[in-house]
Parts: structure tokens; sequence; C-alpha cells
């Protein structure tokens, strides 16, 4: 619950970053035409975002037959967990990590790669799916894709405020370059930190779900460091999509981790050992 509180707090922080760039564009009505944009946007995002990242990841859909026994331990999992069965993809690439998408549990996808299939044990593999399957009960693939959507949106207002100006003198001159550099810089902040807070709750109703909080730990720190070795060029590519993984898979050449958008494996590590103490 306190999760949940504290994300419904950074949502209602960029939402009022959204308003504060429309009211410096345009006054009150410019504050309300900008929550509508973003609200559009929100839509669109909901209904394709899922078809988008799986699209830039080369995601092959993986059958029951094709899936075999990694099929058989998810539908296990899912139902411990009382989600249906989600759809399977596998990731082309021999970076191990894992993500879900999908805008509700019953139009789901788990995304494995073939990194993650080899490097990993069946109790390791099993606490991987369970997170990511936490995410899906949590809904927080619907969470991120708003949380990403909104983020944009202030970037490109930002942006417009610089060209345009603002009205009666609200967003002009220094006021403008402030709000270009400064509202982007607070939107990915706002969601690094609900990306971290999601994690840490998928981390934890995940070890419940596969029941082994140190098969997961260990599945973390395995990923973590195997991660490092490898390139993941898709998620290069498109470094938006990183707030998904399990595992960041961004390899932090262009100082991604300077916002880096995962809890520290060593932090969520421990909270599954003391977890599992208990």
């Amino acid at each position: 619950m306190e999760g949940n509180a504290r994300t419904f707090i950074l949502m209602a922080a960029l939402t009022a970053i959204v308003m504060a760039l429309g009211w410096m564009m345009g006054g009150q009505g410019g504050a309300v035409i900008a929550l509508l944009i973003a609200g559009a946007g929100n839509l669109f995002a909901l209904w394709n975002s899922d078809k988008m990242v799986l699209r830039q990841h080369g995601a092959v859909e993986l059958t029951p037959a094709q899936g075999g026994d990694l099929h058989a331990l998810t539908a296990a999992l899912a139902e411990r967990a009382g989600l249906p069965m989600p759809k399977l993809y596998l990731l082309p690439t021999e970076q191990p990590n894992a993500f879900a998408t999908g805008r509700n549990p019953d139009n789901a996808a788990v995304a494995v790669t073939q990194g993650l299939l080899r490097g990993l044990n069946r109790e390791e593999l099993a606490g991987v799916i369970a997170h990511e399957l936490a995410h899906i009960r949590h809904r927080d693939t619907l969470t991120m894709t708003v949380t990403a959507t909104m983020a944009g949106a202030i970037a490109m207002m930002g942006n417009m405020l610089l060209f345009t100006g603002g009205r009666e003198g609200r967003g002009g001159g220094p006021g403008a370059i402030l709000a270009m550099v400064l509202a982007p810089l607070a939107a990915a902040m706002v969601q690094m930190a609900i990306s971290r807070t999601r994690e840490y709750e998928a981390d934890r109703t995940g070890a419940e779900i596969c029941g082994q909080p140190m098969a997961l730990a260990s599945a973390l720190a395995r990923i973590s460091q195997m991660a490092g070795r490898s390139m993941n060029i898709p998620a290069e590519r498109n470094p938006a999509s990183a707030a998904l993984f399990i595992v960041n898979p961004l390899n932090g050449l262009r100082m991604d981790n300077l916002f880096a958008t995962h809890p520290p494996v060593e932090e969520r590590i421990a909270r599954l050992s003391a977890m599992a103490r208990r």
C-alpha cells in the first residue's frame, strides 16, 4: 500500500508539471489543453504500446509447443498468482533479461531473452517470471506506459515553450529556457522514482508467487553480472523502454546510469534476503 500511495503522488507530480507548462504557454485554457493532449497520448499508448515495444525488440511469439518447459512454468506461476496465462515472447539477444507489457492482465505478455534461458537455472527462471507476473498483477505495465507518455509530452512542451514563448510573459525569455531544461529533468526524475518503487513491489510479490525469495535474489545477481558483459542493441536504440526490464539493459556508455530507472541490485537482493529470513 505504501508503494501504491507513493506511485499515486508521483503520478500527480507529473500531471502538475504538464499543467504548469500548459499554463505558461496559454494560461488556464493552456493548462486544460495540455492535460487533454497528455490524456489522448495516454489512450493511444494504452492500446498500442505493447505492440510497439515488442516490435522494437524483435520479439517472436512462442506457442505452447515452442515454449515447452517455459510455457508450463509460466502457466503454473500464473495460476498461483491468480492471473490469466500471458502470451510468451522470445527476444533475440544474448543479454539475460526480461520484461512484461500489456494494458491489463487479460492482454499481457512476458518477454524473455535467449540469454536468460541459457544463463539461469529453473528456480532462478521461475523467480524472474514471477517478478514479471507481479508487474502484470499490479498493472505496472499500464502505470509505466502512462508515465513514459507524460514524460515525453513534458519534453515536447518544454521545447515548444522555448520557441513560442509564453502568454502574457509567463514563459518567455529566461523562464522558457529554465522550463525547457528543468521540466524534462524533473519528469525524468519522477519517472525514475516511479519505476524504482514498482520494482521493489514486484520483487516482493514475485517472491511470494514463486515461494523462493532467494531464487529471485540469485537471478538478479546473475543477470546483473552477465548483462554488463553483453550489449542489448534494441534497448540501446530505444532507451525509453529500459524501465520495463527486470534489470537495466543499457550499458551506461551514454551516461545512462545518471538517471537509472532501476534501484540498486544490491538493495533489491538485501530486501529479498530479509524476506527469506522472515
